[in-house]
């Protein structure tokens, strides 16, 4: 069974991991989920648990009942690792190197196919800074998906709106599946 980390960083756009988590799980593959603080605040860790079927990682300090390491156990052992949405703060922390909660800290870890799904207000969005982010990002291997351009939810209109559920969950799968290259073995 493939291993996909799904990594929810605080957006509005939280509401549609949901739904790919789900659909992920429902094709048979082993799905975690890291929420940051912030994605917490916006759906709650059991919506992502009753829909993976595993515990939902939020905190790197949680006490646990056994020696482990989860963000290296769960950066190791994914075949590919997703942020949906990817937040700009997430974004800008990772092509920083800064890894200083359990998503930052995860993804550094895992050396699978990495897939940014930006979210974002259309000026944070086109924010030279963010671009610039993306940019290195994707010149670091990481598969960054565009954005669709439309209605925000904070009503602005342009770039920024996540893709459709539909088409990041079969980017996913396709990445998995069917490009051998990028599996671990």
């Amino acid at each position: 069974m493939k291993n996909i980390v799904v990594g929810v960083s605080g957006g509005i756009a939280c509401y549609k991991a949901v739904e790919i988590v789900n659909q992920l799980k429902k094709d048979g593959y082993n799905v975690n989920v890291i929420m940051t603080k912030s994605a917490q605040e916006f759906v709650k860790p059991l919506t992502f648990q009753v829909m993976s079927g595993n515990l939902v990682v939020t905190d790197m300090y949680d006490p646990v009942d056994h020696w482990d390491t989860t963000h290296i156990d769960l950066g190791k052992n994914a075949d590919v690792f997703v942020i949906v949405p990817a937040t700009a703060n997430i974004i800008g922390k990772i092509a920083s190197g800064i890894a200083d909660d359990m998503l930052s800290t995860t993804v550094m870890v895992a050396t699978c196919p990495k897939v940014i799904a930006p979210a974002m207000n259309t000026a944070m969005y086109e924010n030279p800074f963010v671009q610039a982010n993306l940019k290195k990002l994707e010149e670091n291997g990481y598969h960054v998906l565009e954005t669709k351009e439309g209605l925000l939810a904070c009503g602005d209109e342009g770039k920024g709106k996540l893709l459709p559920w539909e088409v990041i969950t079969q980017y996913i799968k396709d990445i998995v599946d069917k490009d051998e290259k990028y599996l671990n073995i």
